[in-house]
């Protein structure tokens, strides 16, 4: 099995070096300083077991590699309509785009059941380059629960000592592909589990960026800092609870909703959004926040601490510069 890993960032970077230290057929689609060390040095993957060197064939030209069988992306929301066509190259008929995000998918309504089946997020894809190009009939989700941060180029820390990835198709139907996929990630130390419920995991991690990310963005603090404080820590629960609200009203099942606020009120890790905001990339204020709010709207559910504390978030990334509303 041919697999590509696009994007070489904590995630993606992450996830290929598991793969490639497994001996599987892996192959990176990297940029700038990442591809270069990459190239020299290998991908070095720290670990709290040791660390992980492997040497991936690594490339910013998609089109020179042959057609894979699975690209998981691992590029963050903004940028994927930008690289829809890109991703397309690299698929086959029966390929399977493997989309690595927080918040809500682009796909997320693509086998939906219901009146709501078929319906497309404008914040997310806003000319269906990803709905052309790649088509949700050839996309899977993917959840994962990895603190990584890039420490330097060519260089992912994996933080966390239980790493997780929850992998599953919108139509809830099984795939030799993602069974093949956890087979060879399973050993590698990156638990792999496949879902028939993708949507109830996309809800459960979501529960915790939409406390976590909002409330980075706010304090770039680590939520353990942030969340020992009694104001801030019942607003937390209230949004806790208006999220598992709307994921209830859109037939999903996120878990408990309190559980994830514990975690993150013992968190240390800096969430991937404040990290972001510091490096002064574009935010996934979309996927994570503002598409999460609007389904909330077609659900007629009420999120008033969600909407006040995300409209906060939202202003400080539009006044750095690191947001901008295309849907207006």
């Amino acid at each position: 099995m041919k697999i590509c890993v696009y994007g070489a960032g904590a995630v993606g970077g992450h996830i290929a070096g598991r793969l490639a230290a497994g001996q599987a057929e892996v192959s990176l689609i990297a940029r700038g300083e990442q591809l270069a060390a990459i190239r020299q040095h290998g991908l070095r993957v720290q670990t709290r077991d040791g660390e992980l060197v492997s040497h991936p064939v690594a490339t910013d030209r998609p089109r020179d590699l042959e057609s894979q069988d699975i690209v998981i992306v691992a590029v963050k929301a903004p940028a994927l309509p930008a690289i829809a066509e890109h991703v397309g190259s690299l698929l086959h008929q029966d390929s399977l785009a493997l989309f690595v995000t927080n918040g809500i998918p682009w796909w997320y309504f693509h086998s939906h059941d219901g009146a709501l089946d078929g319906t497309q997020l404008g914040r997310l894809d806003p000319e269906q380059a990803l709905w052309n190009h790649i088509g949700p009939e050839r996309a899977g989700g993917a959840v994962a629960y990895t603190a990584c941060s890039v420490v330097a180029p060519g260089v992912v820390r994996a933080g966390n000592p239980r790493n997780r990835l929850i992998i599953g198709r919108p139509d809830g139907q099984p795939d030799e592909r993602l069974d093949t996929l956890a087979s060879l990630l399973n050993p590698s130390g990156l638990e792999a589990t496949v879902t028939e419920k993708i949507r109830d995991a996309v809800w459960a991690k979501l529960l915790m960026n939409l406390i976590g990310g909002s409330l980075g963005v706010l304090s770039v603090s680590p939520m353990k800092d942030v969340l020992d404080k009694p104001a801030v820590a019942g607003t937390a629960k209230a949004m806790a609870a208006e999220g598992a609200a709307i994921a209830r009203a859109l037939g999903c099942d996120p878990g408990d909703p309190y559980e994830g606020l514990s975690k993150l009120a013992t968190s240390s890790h800096l969430q991937s959004i404040a990290q972001d905001l510091q490096a002064g990339r574009p935010l996934e204020i979309d996927a994570m926040f503002r598409v999460p709010l609007d389904l909330a709207e077609l659900a007629q559910v009420p999120t008033p601490n969600l909407d006040l504390v995300i409209e906060l978030a939202t202003q400080r990334a539009r006044a750095t510069g690191q947001y901008h509303d295309t849907s207006r």
